[in-house]
Formats: C-alpha cells, structure tokens, sequence
C-alpha cells in the first residue's frame, strides 16, 4: 500500500477462550487472514472489558493471567480485499457458537513500508 492512499481497518472483538474445533478463536482467525495474503494482522489482548453478554468486568491482575480477558484483532488493507473475507470471519465466528462484534472504518495510510 501507498502512503497517503485509502484503505480499511477491521477490528474483531473476541474473548481469549473462544474456541472452534478445540482451537483458539483468535488464532484461526489470524491463521485465515495470513493465508489470505492480507497486508497484516495485529492481536491485541486487553487489560480489562466487557461485552454485551458479559455479567461483569474482565480485569488482568497478577492472580488472574489467564482468564477470558478480551482480545481485538486489528486488520489494515484495502476494501477489495477485506470486503471478500468478512462472511468468511463471520462463518468462522458462527460456527464457534460465541457472539462477537465486528467494525470496519476507513483509515489514511501514513506509512506502510515492509
């Protein structure tokens, strides 16, 4: 991608122990945009949150490393070639029986150099 050029930003919102098949949720779904030739992939794990499910606050602390804390999955390219791998995200996520939210806005490319 050129700086200064147009292009899309996909956040998935997502628990760390999502799983499909036994797998971890995020992970398959990282594997997927990598095999997809997607420009990149970045998986962020929060410090505390909360869904429209949730009964209350996920916080990390050092007791509680390992629990279900809230996981986003940043992606930046173009429409063109995001646009196609949503109802495949979307099935992958269906298929896992959890709820999640999706987003997408367009953002500038200020810098992208490999």
């Amino acid at each position: 991608m050129k700086p200064r050029s147009s292009a899309r930003l996909l956040r998935i919102y997502l628990s760390e122990q999502d799983k499909l098949h036994g797998r971890v949720l995020y992970e398959q779904l990282l594997e997927k945009a990598h095999q997809s030739g997607l420009t990149g992939c970045t998986v962020l794990r929060g410090m505390a949150g909360f869904g429209a499910a949730s009964h209350q606050i996920h916080r990390a602390s050092i007791l509680r490393l390992s629990e279900k804390m809230p996981i986003v999955i940043e992606i930046v390219d173009l429409a063109e070639k995001l646009e196609p791998l949503l109802p495949v995200f979307e099935a992958m996520i269906e298929e896992s029986g959890k709820g999640t939210l999706m987003t997408m806005e367009k953002v500038e490319i200020v810098r992208c150099k490999a």
